[in-house]
């Protein structure tokens, strides 16, 4: 779509191109909504402003799902990857993930012409600067060249730009990305609004120059032969891949670190936003794990014809004296020159406790937020989000309920779950142990979970439900198959079942099997169906156990004070948080068995009183 637009009136409108807003506008368009999208230029579109790369653990189960649900980022990642690793193979199918380093130019070019050419979206260029409300209600957004969008809902997807700051040791100056303007304007907004703000802080690796590493003393990381693809509709990956390379630092680094502490503003307290648990900066690794002789240094291209390397795990806010000192003492990179140094960035975020679970604020009818602004970290957690609130953006504006994924069905329903009963102070990442049915939220059944709900908001288009369908039906006909033949007394499927059974090895080269023509995927998903068939049964007996409080709805205004025997503690955290059912409640920390009895009781005492004045 061009930029010019006869109207400025539109179903939703959705603000940042980053990870989560491309999601999110995609999803808005795709079920129907007349979409805007307001990025700053189209050439930053999807730009991976931090490692080039899609997937890892837990993530890579999360870009799985927003590809069954009709998003965008594994066809991308698959479409641009230029290495792809199955992480844990040698673990269970509940902990395995896909990861893909990816050309991160072509990544972003992907991405533009995928939103470009998609049905009732129009991209345009410019800076939002104010969401205009009437009666607490979302009506327009305005914009620093002097346009106004009228619209009733807005999808906010700011990353980092929120009143960002960055930081290179001393040097300091607004900006929301390397080279990009900070977004000033909407902070205030949003404090206007009466939404409450924190900050956070994230930082970045060196970017070298390829041909200044030297790699022949490294260890290589190759990529998986053959490669394993994220998209339902990616048959197979055909391109060569590009190697990486491991190296590690030393004492010499870990001192260096050590005596420049008061230098870098994420240790000397310059930045007050909390730095990411589990994406640290190389300084605050060498003062947690003072123990560690080392840390393992990943050098990854960032495009196929590696051009820049990225160095993953030197995270850091040193200044550029110190970096380039680093780098002087890293194997492989002693000769190394830095195309771009590091740098830490704080940003405005919004306490994720003022959402309800389909990602609208609480307090403004129509505004969405998805993404960092939310207190996560990672392009996968903000695709998540984004295609949530895209959905959900869009079918408010249809009158219709909105998509709520449950923990049972998705990582994303434990990621935006986690959101709103967690409390978040510092940036989120996903896990695998964060999902406690992580047995049924495998990677390889993502689009069994998923496609049918995509398919329900119209973003599953008719080919992929074509293949979907037939996947389905070739299960079905293995499965009974294998439930139907014997072998030594015992079904097959029963044989398939046991703990050393061979079967699963030799299961393609059945005669019978062989002659149904199946593939891969279909016969992993039937091996994986039949192992973990028992520990399915009894979890889907714990789903069952919980469904009862997670479909229990709380009224958003409830007065918790007024609840008699429940405890003040429960009262004040439940009046903070505002869970929208019995379930949210139940996980919000602090809050006991006991406190849910009482509000159980409390509930049902209200509908009986409603229904005998009726």
């Amino acid at each position: 779509m061009s930029n010019g637009t006869k109207t400025n009136d539109f179903d939703c409108v959705v603000i940042g191109g980053g990870h989560a807003g491309v999601e999110a506008a995609h999803a808005a368009a795709g079920t129907g909504a007349k979409t805007c999208l307001i990025t700053i230029s189209k050439d930053t579109i999807a730009k991976m402003s931090c490692n080039p790369a899609i997937g890892g653990l837990a993530k890579g189960q999360i870009v799985r799902e927003v590809d069954a649900l009709g998003g965008l980022m594994a066809l991308a990642i698959d479409a641009t990857g230029i290495q792809f690793r199955l992480l844990n193979r040698s673990k269970g199918p509940a902990v395995q993930s896909p990861r893909a380093q990816a050309d991160r130019q072509k990544y972003q070019q992907f991405m533009r012409r995928a939103l470009e050419q998609t049905t009732n979206l129009t991209i345009v260029e410019t800076i939002a600067t104010e969401i205009i409300t009437e009666d607490n209600k979302v009506r327009a957004v305005s914009c620093k060249d002097g346009s106004v969008f009228r619209t009733g809902t807005v999808v906010l997807t700011p990353g980092t730009f929120l009143g960002g700051m960055m930081y290179i040791g001393s040097e300091k100056w607004a900006g929301g990305r390397l080279d990009e303007p900070p977004s000033m304007e909407l902070s205030q907004s949003l404090k206007r609004l009466g939404l409450k703000l924190g900050r956070m802080a994230t930082d970045t690796t060196p970017r070298l120059a390829a041909e200044t590493v030297d790699v022949d003393k490294l260890q290589v990381q190759p990529g998986d032969q053959p490669p394993v693809p994220f998209s339902f509709m990616t048959e197979r990956i055909v391109r060569p891949q590009v190697p990486c390379w491991i190296t590690y630092t030393n004492e010499k680094i870990h001192e260096l670190l050590r005596d420049n502490l008061h230098r870098a503003p994420l240790s000397s307290g310059q930045i007050t936003g909390a730095d990411p648990r589990y994406c640290p900066s190389l300084e605050g690794k060498v003062v947690r794990f003072a123990d560690k002789k080392q840390h393992r240094i990943f050098l990854e291209p960032e495009e196929e014809e590696i051009k820049t390397i990225y160095c993953n795990g030197v995270f850091t806010s040193m200044p550029k004296d110190v970096q380039e000192q680093i780098l002087r003492w890293l194997p492989g990179t002693e000769n190394a020159r830095i195309a771009h140094y590091a740098y830490a960035i704080e940003y405005d975020y919004c306490p994720p406790i003022q959402l309800k679970p389909n990602l609208e604020t609480k307090k403004i009818s129509g505004l969405f937020l998805a993404g960092q602004i939310n207190g996560t970290s990672g392009y996968e957690e903000a695709a998540g989000q984004g295609i949530m609130a895209g959905i959900n953006a869009a079918r408010k504006q249809q009158g219709k309920e909105p998509i709520v994924l449950g923990r049972d069905q998705a990582y994303i329903g434990v990621l935006i779950d986690d959101l709103l009963t967690k409390g978040i102070n510092e940036p989120y990442r996903m896990f695998t142990s964060r999902a406690e049915y992580r047995l049924a939220l495998r990677a390889d059944n993502a689009d069994r979970r998923l496609t049918q709900i995509g398919k329900s908001v119209g973003l599953v288009d008719k080919k992929r439900w074509t293949k979907f369908q037939k996947k389905l039906a070739n299960i079905n006909e293995l499965k009974n198959y294998l439930t139907n033949s014997r072998s030594g007394g015992l079904s097959l499927w029963e044989q398939l079942r046991q703990p050393n059974s061979t079967l699963a090895e030799t299961l393609a080269e059945h005669p019978d099997v062989k002659n149904m023509n199946l593939s891969e995927a279909v016969l992993q998903a039937v091996v994986i169906d039949a192992k973990y068939e028992g520990y399915l049964a009894k979890q889907e007996r714990l789903v069952a156990g919980f469904r009862t409080l997670e479909n229990k709805k709380i009224p958003l205004d409830l007065d918790y004070n007024s609840i008699a025997h429940l405890r003040a503690e429960a009262k004040e955290k439940l009046s903070a948080f505002r869970p929208s059912t019995l379930g949210q409640a139940s996980r919000i920390n602090g809050i006991t068995p006991a406190d849910i009895t009482v509000i159980q009781i409390h509930l049902k005492k209200s509908s009986n009183r409603n229904q005998n004045t009726r």
